[in-house]
């Protein structure tokens, strides 16, 4: 007798038969084992069959329409549950400040279980399918991505694949010299391996934690660890690695997880003799991770962290025929706009955005002002020597800039990762105090603090008008300054990026309706550019956008043009009043903000100000 197909079976087996070939041909290419595909295909069926109908109807949905996150609609913000809520019921409980945020994404920040004196802010994983205990648990998981899905906002988390804690089960268990296990990290019994590796491979944290090797005293080993000494490398050149991994893909997708951010994806695959990054076998990694979603849970998105330049970024979208990341982060554009801040100058920022406006359309970046990590001043300083700026005097002027020490700064923040011998550093602040808020509060200068907070909106304004998807730092929308209590904790006090990381001010975000306080004025301007950017269909990803001659060296221009619809975005980075010379001749205009009509030809600026011009 015949065997009956479900629906659910058929639809399963379309989506599989529709990979199966080239997911075959990689993974052999890879490893070369029949049976280990077989295994991988067997279980991608059974949590397929485990994924829950709501779900599944999610997934369905957004099959029929590719672009559902490539809208004008999306704003994201992402936060540490502690700092947020304290757990994830307490998540759960202010979904409705989200809402009144105008925020549809929200990324939880690092919550699996880690070793509470050895995480990297919750990047070393001892369990990917349990919760910090501090938090909650799975099941609260469970409720706070359906609570989430009701209201219409996704949930992203991050996946650390790179490397497990050396807590982890498997680590325990190599390091008891379980043969089984060593093999799923890089364990060496000799130097000169390692040593091998060292002179090609680039040292993430220098100062911090130098070198990409510890040694084990207690296994007489060394273990590749490229980030801390407890997270130790996974080998992906074992076969059961990458299994195992998606195993633990697929669970936390089917927890409700709608984006899914690959952490250091370019560090994924080694090998002796490269620097250990960006080689062929991790794009094959992701392509495969790409199709293995595409077959149990389209409805995920893959989000990859890849800190570079757009040109070595770009190939992690892969292509239209094989695609493999569905976003990625602006990191560049990120960086630039802080550079532009300090030096009033928005050549390199222009340039910046001249090249991610020329790529393809379907390449969705994730666009920033700050985010749970430091800022990285990874500039074009081949055009900034042009300018007569070299790359060690101009990270140290703006390392001093920015804790307020040069160029007329307002700023205040910290170093991290400092290295005196180099004297390189990156920075660490929130949007509010790097715009001067908490200089001008702790100087009680009302006229500083509304030039602070028109600047703050700027930028806001200005990430706004980038096409792809602008994501808030939680706090930002209410303006919250520097946390210095990250010194008290001996756990916290070696690592300054806790200086943006502060619990969210809960007593201050009670005054998002007042108008006369610093957090009313933020949120309000916030919520009004929200409602504009939803509003207006020039925002959306697919729009054209191109930067604008301004004739000022700290006036920003930017256009976007969709459907007949055009909208002029002037930014002022200067603290001085500016005229925009921009000669648009194709109409008249009317000022979002203030309802003023004009002829775009001699834009008055305020400083540190903006103005959204559409065309009537």
């Amino acid at each position: 007798m015949k065997k009956q197909v479900s629906e659910a079976e058929e639809i399963f087996e379309s989506r599989l038969k529709r990979h199966h070939d080239e997911l075959r041909w990689l993974y052999m290419e890879l490893y070369d084992n029949s049976s280990m595909f077989a295994e991988l295909c067997d279980h991608m069926k059974l949590f397929y069959e485990k994924r829950n109908n709501e779900l599944k109807k999610s997934d369905q949905k957004r099959e029929q329409d590719h672009g559902w996150y490539q809208q004008n609609d999306m704003l994201g913000m992402m936060f540490y549950i502690d700092n947020f809520a304290g757990n994830m019921k307490g998540v759960e409980a202010k979904l409705d400040y989200l809402e009144e945020c105008k925020v549809n994404y929200v990324h939880l920040m690092p919550f699996l279980d880690t070793p509470p004196d050895r995480s990297d802010g919750g990047y070393a994983v001892s369990d990917f399918r349990k919760v910090q205990k501090k938090l909650g648990s799975m099941k609260d998981l469970d409720s706070l991505t359906a609570a989430c899905h009701k209201k219409g906002i996704n949930v992203c988390m991050d996946f650390v694949m790179n490397h497990t804690s050396e807590e982890h089960e498997w680590a325990k268990k190599a390091r008891q010299g379980d043969g089984e296990y060593m093999s799923r990290y890089f364990f060496f019994d000799n130097e000169e391996e390692p040593a091998m590796y060292e002179k090609t491979v680039p040292q993430v944290f220098p100062t911090t934690a130098p070198g990409n090797f510890t040694w084990l005293e207690d296994a007489g080993h060394f273990v590749m660890t490229t980030f801390y000494p407890y997270q130790w490398d996974l080998n992906y050149k074992n076969p059961r690695v990458f299994n195992e991994m998606m195993y633990n893909f697929l669970y936390l997708a089917n927890r409700g997880i709608d984006i899914i951010r690959i952490d250091a994806v370019p560090y994924i695959w080694k090998e002796l003799n490269t620097s250990c990054r960006n080689l062929k076998q991790v794009h094959t990694i992701v392509r495969m991770m790409r199709m293995i979603s595409e077959i149990v849970c389209p409805g995920i998105l893959l989000l990859g962290e890849v800190v570079m330049e757009p040109e070595k970024v770009t190939p992690y979208f892969g292509t239209v025929e094989k695609p493999e990341c569905h976003m990625l982060y602006n990191v560049t554009t990120m960086a630039t706009t802080w550079h532009t801040v300090a030096t009033r100058d928005v050549k390199l920022l222009k340039k910046q955005l001249d090249i991610v406006n020329s790529l393809p359309k379907e390449y969705i970046f994730l666009n920033y002002l700050r985010c749970h990590d430091d800022i990285g001043w990874g500039l074009d300083y081949g055009t900034l020597m042009l300018e007569g700026l070299g790359e060690k005097s101009h990270k140290q002027y703006l390392n001093d800039y920015f804790q307020g020490y040069a160029g007329e700064s307002n700023s205040r923040g910290e170093l991290y990762n400092a290295d005196p011998v180099t004297g390189d550093a990156r920075f660490c602040g929130t949007t509010a105090s790097m715009c001067g808020i908490e200089k001008a509060g702790e100087n009680k200068d009302e006229e500083a603090m509304e030039r602070a907070i028109r600047f703050d909106l700027t930028l806001h304004a200005y990430m706004f008008m980038q096409s792809g998807i602008p994501v808030l730092y939680s706090g930002d929308e209410i303006g919250q300054l520097n946390d210095y209590t990250y010194k008290d904790d001996p756990n916290k006090a070696a690592d300054s990026r806790y200086i943006h990381r502060g619990a969210m001010n809960w007593k201050w975000a009670e005054n998002v309706k007042d108008r006369n306080t610093v957090e009313g004025k933020i949120f309000q301007g916030l919520s009004r550019l929200e409602e504009i950017r939803k509003s207006e269909k020039v925002f959306v990803s697919s729009a054209d956008a191109w930067t604008i001659e301004t004739w000022d060296q700290s006036i920003l221009g930017i256009g976007r043009y969709y459907e007949d619809e055009k909208i002029i975005g002037l930014f002022n980075f200067s603290e001085y009043d500016k005229t925009a010379w921009i000669n648009e001749t194709d109409g008249e205009y009317v000022d979002l903000i203030s309802g003023e009509e004009l002829r775009p030809v001699d834009v008055k600026i305020p400083a540190y100000g903006f103005c959204y011009l559409k065309r009537k």
